[in-house]
């Protein structure tokens, strides 16, 4: 998903760049899922490997193009970049890891739930953290949030740890991510660099001992996991670059987009059962989210 790390575009105001810029990678996000189920069968271990690997040359080339090359020798020689880096690179492995296992045991709905949570857990973070005062309407949504988790913890007899797990992973990995001195796109590029050589060796002994499915697997799935790299590298450098020419009240509004995709590809896609109390906490979230962007527009349009 997307992270609200890139910069933002020092005019307030739109274009139409940057909004054909978010609208694909969300768009893209929206329908990973589909992508995910295509790897199903496959160890969850095993895909986020791949989807580290073969994202370090798409996103090596991208660097390549733009040019943007320089900014990682300056972060190469600073031991406190890299140890932000090799953080935020543990908190995107697990909110990865938790997304990929999720697709493959049918709870596409709760990741939806879990990215539908998100927006509201980072202002959340950024009271507690950054001591930021929180307004009427986002305490509000926020106890609405609350409401819901409480809700769908009662069903279930337990917390939804796979839309917590998203949502808390994704929440500070955006936070910390804001510490790295480099632009989101060589940010990227250092996490995965960072990840790659523990997936390669994963890769290596699975495919030695003939678990893996690069070598071993068809045709599809060798094309599948390489393919990972560009599904995963593609957005989010799409996202960067398009942010930054959108005002944050537009961002915000946007980002809705892939969690409700992923909520219509589970129900009507996927088939996931959805039951009255889990639609009853969706409601309570989708008004939260109607609260914060009314604050959202509100307060751009005073600005």
């Amino acid at each position: 998903m997307a992270s609200t790390d890139a910069p933002l575009a020092a005019k307030n105001e739109d274009s139409a760049r940057g909004f054909a810029f978010a609208l694909t990678a969300y768009i893209m996000w929206g329908f990973l899922p589909i992508y995910m189920k295509a790897v199903a069968h496959m160890s969850p271990i095993e895909v986020l490997a791949h989807r580290v690997v073969w994202s370090v040359p798409v996103a090596g080339l991208v660097l390549m193009i733009l040019r943007r090359t320089g900014d990682l020798k300056v972060a190469f020689r600073s031991p406190r970049t890299l140890m932000m880096a090799a953080l935020t690179a543990a908190l995107i492995t697990v909110n990865w890891g938790i997304y990929v296992w999720a697709i493959s045991v049918d709870r596409a709905l709760d990741t939806a739930l879990g990215y539908f949570i998100n927006p509201l857990f980072s202002i959340f973070l950024a009271a507690v953290l950054l001591k930021e005062r929180l307004q009427p309407v986002q305490l509000a949504a926020i106890a609405l949030v609350v409401a819901a988790v409480v809700i769908l913890t009662y069903d279930a007899g337990g917390l939804p740890w796979v839309s917590l797990g998203l949502t808390v992973s994704w929440g500070f990995y955006a936070f910390f991510r804001k510490t790295l001195p480099v632009g989101p796109n060589q940010g990227f590029f250092l996490e995965v660099l960072i990840l790659s050589p523990p997936a390669l060796i994963f890769i290596f002994f699975s495919e030695a001992s003939g678990t893996g499915h690069l070598f071993n697997g068809s045709l599809s799935d060798t094309l599948l996991l390489i393919g990972s790299g560009l599904i995963t590298a593609g957005p989010l450098m799409i996202y960067a670059n398009g942010a930054k020419l959108l005002r944050l009240s537009t961002i915000g509004i946007m980002q809705y987009i892939a969690p409700t995709m992923i909520f219509l590809i589970a129900v009507f896609v996927f088939h996931e059962p959805l039951s009255m109390v889990k639609l009853a906490a969706f409601g309570l979230i989708w008004a939260a989210l109607a609260i914060y962007s009314w604050g959202l527009v509100s307060a751009s349009r005073g600005r």
